[in-house]
């Protein structure tokens, strides 16, 4: 049977009056799916070849779809509630049948309308796509892939008192302190980052810019776009708040001290007692 809840790129074999029928290479009867009418292509030919996502109908039978779900096997979401039963909640996650959260696998007990940060995977049991809150259950930090320096992946988790907690490159647990924050972040986000430090104990912390030395072209970069957005001009110095420049620019004093100091050597700005000038 053709593995659910992943893409395949299969050929058609035959029109039917419920829809069109797909195969792959392997000839096998079994790997034989249906793409219900609602998805045909409006052109077609037999032995033309469809990418499609393979699911569970509602009747567990393994469909295809041309839609795109909003997250697939093995893959983390940040999806709504549209309904709670008796058995769990549901998901939407794309697709005509909703994603299923049993209530053992719900961090906290969901509600109807509310956004949810889940881990999508099959179950062993029964061999249906499922959903769970308890995202950590499916990290890890025993064995790290990460070194300091290194580009990473992210999706926002929670906020904590310190920080917020971060998924790195959908295998390990993260951190990035709230004094390395300047720019809004919640629930579900994903964004890119740096590894700042990885510690004994295998606790990573990250940053959201490149740390040290490798932070001063990006950040210079980034002031040049926007003096070029505001015609050759930015009310900001080096005597300027750390708020006000945090709002501007979104990085810290310490960082747009540095960038402009390259600019500054560089000859691309100058810097006067009322802000700084793109040189022309």
């Amino acid at each position: 049977m053709l593995s659910i809840g992943e893409y395949h790129t299969l050929e058609i074999d035959r029109d039917t009056p419920p829809g069109l029928f797909l195969k792959d290479d392997s000839g096998d009867k079994e790997n034989e799916v249906l793409l219900p009418n609602k998805y045909k292509p409006e052109n077609f030919e037999i032995g033309d070849k469809l990418e499609v996502f393979v699911y569970l109908d509602h009747d567990e039978r393994p469909v295809a779809t041309t839609l795109t779900p909003y997250v697939k096997l093995d893959e983390f979401g940040f999806l709504k509630c549209v309904e709670v039963s008796n058995i769990g909640a549901f998901l939407d996650w794309g697709l005509e049948k909703h994603l299923f959260v049993p209530f053992k696998e719900q961090a906290y007990k969901m509600k109807e309308g509310e956004w949810y940060l889940i881990f999508c995977y099959l179950d062993e049991d029964s061999q249906r796509l499922v959903a769970s809150s308890k995202v950590n259950h499916f990290l890890t930090n025993a064995e790290l892939t990460v070194e300091p320096y290194e580009k990473v992946d992210l999706i926002v988790t929670n906020k904590t008192d310190i920080g917020f907690n971060l998924i790195v490159n959908e295998l390990h647990q993260g951190l990035v302190y709230h004094d390395d924050v300047f720019q809004d972040l919640k629930t579900g986000d994903k964004l890119k980052g740096w590894v700042k430090k990885t510690r004994t104990d295998n606790k990573i912390d990250i940053t959201l810019q490149r740390p040290g030395y490798r932070s001063i072209e990006p950040n210079a970069d980034a002031i040049m776009n926007e003096l070029q957005m505001q015609d050759g001009f930015l009310p900001l110095t080096d005597k300027s708040s750390p708020e006000e420049i945090k709002q501007k620019l979104e990085m810290s004093k310490k960082s747009f001290k540095k960038a402009i100091g390259t600019l500054y050597k560089k000859r691309h700005i100058t810097i006067e007692e009322d802000g700084i000038y793109l040189v022309k």
